[in-house]
């Protein structure tokens, strides 16, 4: 179902828009071509409630963190806080941690620094509706065909009862505790607390076993170095395309491991 989707972008470049204007005519046309590719009702349902999200696109445009040096950056997402708290999280889930480094060879700094970084360890997932982000900018002409696989993902999630289509993320759709993009929660979620669903949202466990199975999906291999030449940092490379957030992203998992 996903690899047809994939290949879905460019049927709506055409139609594509830096407005809002034509949201809804461009929505109307996806959703025949969304039924016709298998998404089901409750994914159907979800899209023709999305709305056009300004601040969505104000967000996408306007990325400015990303071009600060190394230290601007760390200090602006409170490298030392993530640290700190980061540091007590892995004591106090270190059952949690142990059992995920032990599944996919990730130790725990780097998954709880990718946690901090994300959401301050849950605190803050985002104020914006997922569905409606993704669908905002799949419709957006500026990265269309990314996005329209990120919708056919969030319309799948949503069909497997995977995702509400009332769920609260970030600007580009990002969902859960460590900020999945839709599609890779469909390769990468992990049901890890074992009651039968992936709630990267709700549930720690979910959240956290997912990260590290993203990690491996990008090349993670057990007791690797993850710092800037050495081979496991290609996994972080993965994670986000910014050096600066690579480079927090290792030394901040370093610090908190202790090594």
């Amino acid at each position: 179902m996903l690899a047809l989707g994939l290949s879905a972008g460019s049927a709506y470049a055409q139609q594509c828009g830096n407005t809002g204007g034509g949201f809804e005519a461009w929505k109307a046309a996806f959703s025949n071509q969304a039924a016709s590719r298998g998404i089901g009702q409750r994914g159907l349902s979800a899209l023709a409630n999305t709305r056009y999200s300004n601040a969505t696109i104000k967000a996408d445009r306007g990325q400015k963190s990303f071009r600060l040096s190394l230290d601007q950056f760390m200090e602006r997402r409170g490298a030392s806080t993530i640290v700190r708290k980061g540091k007590q999280l892995k004591q106090q889930n270190a059952q949690l941690l142990n059992s995920i480094e032990q599944r996919y060879g990730v130790p725990p700094g780097v998954i709880l620094a990718i946690w901090g970084m994300e959401t301050a360890f849950g605190g803050y997932l985002g104020n914006q509706n997922i569905v409606s982000s993704v669908a905002t900018l799949a419709y957006d002409c500026r990265r269309s065909d990314f996005f329209t696989r990120q919708l056919y993902a969030a319309l799948q999630l949503v069909d497997r009862g995977h995702l509400s289509p009332d769920a609260i993320g970030a600007a580009h759709g990002e969902i859960g505790q460590t900020q999945f993009l839709p599609e890779n929660v469909i390769k990468f979620g992990v049901d890890g607390d074992g009651n039968g669903r992936i709630d990267l949202i709700r549930s720690r466990p979910d959240a956290l076993h997912s990260t590290a199975n993203f990690l491996r999906g990008h090349g993670w291999r057990p007791g690797g170095g993850y710092q800037p030449g050495e081979g496991n940092f290609r996994a972080i490379q993965g994670w986000n395309a910014a050096g600066v957030y690579q480079q927090a992203i290792a030394i901040m998992g370093r610090q908190i491991d202790g090594n």
